[in-house]
């Protein structure tokens, strides 16, 4: 083809002139197959064939197994791979190097193609490879169209080539995606990226490395056509659903909804699998009832730490955060003195960054405090609890951290309203208030752990749920807040005071955030430190064979903060169902921590209104979550992060497998895994139980074509409760419901 032996600025004339658009849609239909990554920052689970989802499950195991799956990619495909992820590794470097890549603010293209001449690997010296990066195109866009010309891919082959251009380094397609349609108010400033810019250079490198690539293509359909069809897969996942399901409703249908006295205190959990074996604990305990609901407890902020000036969204991803809420300590003063204790630690900490990195004084670093940190080191690993004692001492020597107090001026007072009669009324506690209600939030506590955030609350964007929890305490406790819910119905008694809490997800810690001294709270305290007591012997038995229970609670704590744990927690491992239910029908069941609960009463939703937002936004979430551990356990090469023990963080943004591998988006082996070949994760896809008339699922179905794609086809399997006959029934395929036989 002609196109071949023409240098590249002469191939313009054979390319439409206004191709902008064309391309444009070409880029956006190859990204379709694309899941988003999340940095490790805020490490979200998505479902990693989340682009197959509008196909039934079969198809989507079979297509993937040919697009994600491949262990033996064309080896001049590798070499283009290597290439790629070296200039992608410096381009978003996010602080981890030395040196930053100029030119960063250009763009991703518009930078890499003023470098990109300077790169020998790329055009070997050859005249015509330098005359082809010396003479790129100004526009992405262009560039694009041109390099389609002259590999030879004709119109109908194009949008099957770019997908193979980003299926062939999945990982890094997947963090592009997640900047490009994801990140929103948390996108860095210093650099932009542009779908069209990834796939410009990722061609530029294909047509310098591989003029051939178009070979690319059989490959593929090679591939596609081995690609046999999964049956064994799913049917060994239907399998455990069966058992599983079966077992579960036959408990449940059993469960009565009683009427119980006022307790002591009610605290609202998030849903997180995690707060189910502690919320049976701690109410084994006492007189307590407890409430499960999304961990940002329905207030889609941003946050501000007047301190630290950290700003992040703390609300699920499928939400934007409408209001910013700044965070600081209760006083001016206590204000003052924390700010500038973080502006010691951060100069003591650049301090040593830049000693430690730049070309010679590494040498006189080590001379000075080697002996300081070899001691260190052996302390942390052999004495871990004393290293984590020494270090959070020194830290409050230096930075008298005081009680947080969120600023409720940028929430108007009337969607101050809005969000505390959605919450109430959707976890279904409007009446019958008890003189305590906490609302707990969640984080985990671990060490040297890449994945920590992966362990925090998916509800809060990867963060910790304590500033949610605070924000709506404190809207709960306005006098004015509770005129206006009186006006609607929910009588709060004065005597009722709303706190904030933090449930440790690591230890089962609970931390409760500025409790007024009223009775009660220390009988609280006391029981909550026994349920703690009493998960840890249940988790650690999960993790350890001779886990005993006066040693639990100090065997968990210290696996915390023991920097060379691999597994400090199972985190949302064995993760299977979604019941959306008033406690009363799970309260005196086991369930072994494996069931996202959400509070629900259907007789105080009478048009399904806050069904249907359960059912698109938090079950959506589970759902996430439930096939990234279903995927991390089936392949954890292809789905997983590998093993932690070999993994390197590159840029501060992923892991890697060695030094250059793709980047790893799913979870590591130790979370899945129990040892190298026994998988403790039980995969299967995530089953539903709603207790609510299926007249009412009904509406709501019909109404949400997300629900219908994900019930439809297989990604998730819906039964229902009938709360007057208790008989269940099991959504088809097709949906329609089908009575449930034991």
């Amino acid at each position: 083809m002609i196109m071949k032996q023409l240098p590249i600025h002469k191939v313009k004339q054979y390319v439409e002139p206004d191709n902008t658009s064309y391309i444009s849609d070409l880029t956006l239909q190859s990204f379709k197959k694309i899941a988003p990554f999340w940095p490790l920052k805020n490490l979200i689970a998505v479902n990693p064939l989340q682009g197959l989802e509008d196909l039934p499950i079969e198809e989507a195991l079979r297509i993937a197994a040919a697009y994600f799956e491949q262990k033996n990619l064309p080896e001049k495909m590798e070499a283009i791979n290597r290439e790629t992820i070296k200039w992608l590794q410096v381009y978003f470097d996010d602080g981890q190097a030395t040196l930053s890549m100029p030119l960063r603010k250009q763009g991703l293209y518009a930078s890499w193609r003023k470098l990109a001449l300077y790169d020998v690997k790329l055009h070997q010296h050859d005249k015509q490879k330098k005359d082809l990066l010396r003479l790129l195109p100004k526009t992405a866009e262009q560039t694009i169209a041109e390099c389609l010309l002259r590999l030879g891919i004709t119109k109908e082959e194009q949008v099957q080539f770019l997908t193979l251009m980003l299926t062939t380094l999945p990982g890094w397609a997947s963090y592009i995606k997640y900047r490009t349609e994801w990140a929103g108010f948390d996108t860095p400033q210093l650099y932009r990226v542009r779908q069209e810019d990834y796939l410009a250079m990722r061609l530029i490198i294909t047509t310098l490395l591989w003029p051939q690539a178009k070979d690319l293509m059989d490959w593929h359909k090679k591939a596609l056509t081995e690609s046999l069809p999964t049956p064994n897969r799913l049917k060994e996942i239907e399998g455990a659903e069966n058992t599983y399901r079966s077992s579960l409703l036959q408990k449940l249908v059993k469960q009565n909804i009683k009427t119980a006295p006022t307790p002591d205190a009610q605290l609202v959990f998030c849903i997180d699998v995690r707060s189910e074996p502690f919320r049976k604990k701690l109410e084994s305990n006492g007189n307590y009832q407890t409430f499960g609901f999304a961990g940002f407890f329905g207030i889609p902020v941003r946050i501000n730490n007047a301190i630290t000036k950290e700003s992040y969204s703390s609300c699920p991803v499928l939400l934007s955060p409408k209001h910013e809420v700044e965070e600081s300590p209760c006083s001016y003063q206590a204000c003052e003195d924390d700010r500038q204790g973080y502006k010691r630690l951060s100069t003591l900490k650049r301090l040593y960054q830049s000693v430690k990195y730049t070309f010679t004084t590494p040498l006189a670093l080590v001379e000075s405090m080697g002996m300081m940190s070899g001691l260190w080191m052996a302390m942390l690993t052999l004495m871990p609890r004393v290293a984590f004692k020494l270090k959070t001492t020194a830290i409050a020597a230096i930075r008298k951290t005081q009680e947080i107090k969120p600023s409720l001026d940028n929430i108007p007072f009337v969607d101050q309203c809005s969000y505390a009669l959605n919450a109430l009324k959707m976890m279904g506690l409007t009446k019958d208030f008890a003189p305590i209600v906490v609302f707990c939030g969640h984080g985990s506590t671990t060490q040297n752990n890449a994945y920590a955030t992966a362990l925090d609350c998916g509800a809060c964007g990867g963060r910790h749920g304590a500033s949610n929890a605070r924000i709506l305490a404190a809207i709960l406790n306005r006098i004015d807040v509770r005129i206006q819910l009186f006006k609607k119905g929910i009588a709060i008694p004065q005597s009722t005071y709303f706190i904030a809490a933090e449930h440790n997800t690591t230890t089962d810690e609970v931390t409760l955030y500025n409790p007024p001294y009223m009775r009660g709270i220390n009988k609280l305290r006391e029981s909550l430190e026994k349920a703690r007591k009493a998960n840890s012997l249940t988790r650690l038995q999960k993790m350890e064979k001779e886990a005993k229970a006066p040693e639990a609670a100090d065997t968990i704590r210290r696996r915390s903060q023991d920097w060379a744990q691999v597994r400090p927690e199972w985190g949302l491992a064995r993760n299977a169902a979604f019941i959306v239910a008033p406690r009363d029908l799970t309260s005196s069941l086991d369930l072994e921590g494996r069931c996202f609960l959400h509070s629900y009463d259907y007789k105080q939703d009478a048009d399904g209104k806050y069904l249907s937002v359960i059912l698109t936004a938090p079950m959506v979430v589970a759902q996430w979550i439930n096939m990234q551990y279903l995927f991390s356990t089936g392949n954890n090469v292809a789905y997983g992060g590998g093993s932690k023990i070999t993994k390197n963080v590159t840029g501060k943004i992923g892991i890697m497998q060695g030094n250059a591998s793709d980047l790893m988006t799913g979870l590591p082996l130790q979370s899945v895994y129990s040892n190298d070949r026994e998988a403790y994760h039980e995969p299967q896809r995530l089953m539903t139980v709603v207790f609510a008339p299926k007249e009412m699922l009904d509406n709501i179905i019909l109404s949400q074509p997300v629900l219908q794609k994900l019930f439809r086809n297989g990604w998730v399997q819906l039964t229902c409760i009938q709360p007057d006959s208790r008989k269940t029934y099991l959504l088809d395929r097709d949906l329609t419901w089908q009575p449930i036989q034991y």
